[in-house]
């Protein structure tokens, strides 16, 4: 293994937790179905690209969020707000994401992504009282 992977999986590992961490290792290492894309992920997004200098965690995760939901990825989206969180975003930074893409991205992106960021919120205990867009019938 070389240094650019240890330090995408080191990263990954710090991100999202040992668990995950091994599944990736495990993934990369087997024969099967998707494991050039385990590689990949390892050395090329967290290996060479999140750990680049000239921007901070903080800032990657809120370019990363920006772009997740200007392409409506829910699923992604809330693995990545989970890395903000880690990564020292709050909620209400993330809270001002959203409002930054609104006008970029639009409504109907926005209200989905808004689902994705409050399920998160809840299921780590952070804000369990905001409904999602769907509880309040936006969607």
């Amino acid at each position: 293994m070389d240094e650019v992977t240890k330090r995408g999986l080191a990263f990954f590992g710090q991100v999202m937790g040992d668990g995950p961490a091994q599944a990736m290792r495990d993934a990369m290492d087997s024969s099967g179905f998707g494991a050039p894309l385990a590689r990949l992920a390892a050395d090329y997004a967290f290996g060479s690209v999140w750990t680049r200098e000239g921007l901070g965690r903080k800032e990657r995760s809120l370019v990363v969020i920006g772009v997740l939901i200007a392409q409506g990825q829910p699923h992604e989206l809330k693995n990545h707000i989970r890395i903000g969180l880690k990564n020292g975003l709050t909620p209400k930074e993330i809270e001002e994401a959203l409002i930054q893409t609104l006008p970029y991205a639009g409504f109907p992106a926005v209200s989905s992504a808004l689902t994705s960021v409050v399920e998160v919120l809840r299921e780590l205990g952070i804000d369990r009282d905001t409904p999602t867009s769907e509880e309040r019938g936006l969607l």
